[in-house]
């Protein structure tokens, strides 16, 4: 079944998520992934998002963590407060998944500036509670599109930590969760080497070789030596997604 490579990053994401996860969710990818996973294989697991709503079940993707679709659709709703200081920082939840605009070979995030910070090319939408879950989740996922723009060898702006810009800071600063685990962009799924913390290419999607991973890395791009080949999408999880997105399209009007 034809797919697109926004769609097979999407499902590789969606399937690194099971039903006994907590998983705090980001807007966008991160948004479609999760629900993929709930509405496929991982019926019963958890979606917190950071406007206090847990165990929402949204039928349409949502715009912002104040859509209302969220409250709608949650188990309850709590204050911002609780969610940070009693789930996140509690230590109760498994799983963070998180975009970005940058990230760089430490799996350090930008969501902040491009270019200097005082006087940038480009001001993003910013931090909002990205730093918080990057460091207080038991772990984190991070999805986006592979790009050289996007994989920079230093980020302009370091707003949520990976490890570091040597691979080591977590340990330093204290940090006792494992930090980014898995990177899944449209081209590849990278994981952070067992030596040093840095990303290397673990499995490549359908169609793609490495020489597009390593002209659209802005660093020498390391490839793991038992590189797999990422599962196609099944029929199955195309459809869920495809209906998602149709669903979304139809009650909102967004194009997503």
């Amino acid at each position: 079944m034809e797919h697109t490579p926004a769609e097979m990053m999407v499902v590789a994401a969606a399937r690194r998520l099971s039903n006994d996860d907590v998983c705090f969710v980001g807007i966008g990818l991160p948004s479609a992934a999760c629900n993929l996973a709930r509405l496929s294989h991982a019926p019963d697991i958890t979606l917190i998002y950071e406007s206090g709503t847990i165990g929402t079940q949204p039928d349409v993707l949502p715009l912002s963590i104040g859509d209302g679709e969220l409250c709608e659709t949650a188990l309850t709703t709590v204050s911002v407060p609780e969610i940070f200081r009693y789930w996140l920082q509690g230590g109760r939840i498994s799983i963070g998944f998180l975009g970005a605009a940058q990230i760089d070979r430490f799996a350090n995030l930008n969501t902040t500036v491009i270019g200097n910070y005082r006087s940038p090319r480009v001001r993003l939408p910013g931090a909002g509670g990205a730093p918080e879950i990057a460091t207080f989740c038991k772990e984190t996922l991070i999805i986006m599109r592979h790009s050289l723009r996007g994989m920079p060898k230093k980020v302009d702006f370091v707003t949520s930590l990976g490890f570091g810009h040597d691979g080591q800071e977590r340990d330093r600063l204290g940090i006792a969760t494992r930090g980014p685990s898995l990177v899944i962009t449209d081209l590849c799924i990278m994981r952070p080497s067992p030596e040093d913390n840095e990303l290397q290419v673990t499995s490549i999607h359908p169609g793609v070789i490495p020489k597009q991973i390593v002209e659209r890395t802005s660093w020498p791009i390391r490839f793991c030596a038992e590189l797999e080949e990422t599962p196609f999408p099944t029929p199955k999880e195309l459809a869920d997604l495809r209906n998602l997105y149709l669903r979304t399209e139809s009650v909102t009007g967004r194009n997503t």
